[in-house]
């Protein structure tokens, strides 16, 4: 008989650990993967932040205007997602609610994760036309938001559909294993 506590090893993961451990996991991946993305967050933030004290930064046209306000307010709000996480974590803890915060973290990673493709491709926007022009504006733009996509979400996606197509997804919410 195995010292171990009752419930091993018939987690949705699959792996042999506990709900607890596997919750505290979980949570570790998490936060690993918010500390690689958080200084890029706050790299482009900071850059948005100064770019109005430029000299030049009169002379831009309206259409510059709107991208570099829409990517600030991105930037913004994606900081503010990838950040909640942390503040979650504080304002329960002690109240036995990591399975909660587990699952609201992961919807919050992504929706920031997902803002944060759509301000960088919007900086890319704004340098390009600053830069080079409209049709250069339009080719990179997409050529940006593209690889967003492709290596963001098509990729992961296409992998999870085909874990499921072949049933070896983990009972239970997605974000259990």
């Amino acid at each position: 008989m195995s010292d171990r506590p009752s419930g091993r090893g018939d987690s949705p993961s699959g792996r042999d650990e506990t709900e607890a451990e596997r919750l505290d996991r979980n949570l570790g991946e998490l936060l690993q993967e918010l500390r690689v993305a958080l200084p890029g967050v706050q790299v482009l933030f900071a850059f948005l932040l100064a770019v109005p004290f430029q000299q030049n930064f009169n002379k831009i046209t309206g259409f510059q205007e709107n991208v570099y306000f829409a990517t600030l307010l991105l930037t913004a709000a994606s900081a503010v997602l990838l950040i909640s996480p942390t503040a979650y974590h504080r304002m329960t803890f002690r109240m036995q609610q990591k399975d909660d915060l587990v699952f609201i973290a992961n919807k919050l990673a992504i929706v920031g994760l997902s803002l944060l493709a759509l301000a960088m491709t919007t900086t890319i926007m704004l340098i390009t036309d600053v830069l080079f022009g409209w049709v250069a504006t339009v080719i990179t733009s997409v050529l940006a938001l593209s690889m967003f996509v492709v290596f963001w979400a098509a990729l992961p996606l296409r992998r999870r559909g085909r874990l499921s197509e072949e049933g070896l997804l983990p009972p239970g919410r997605p974000e259990e294993s």
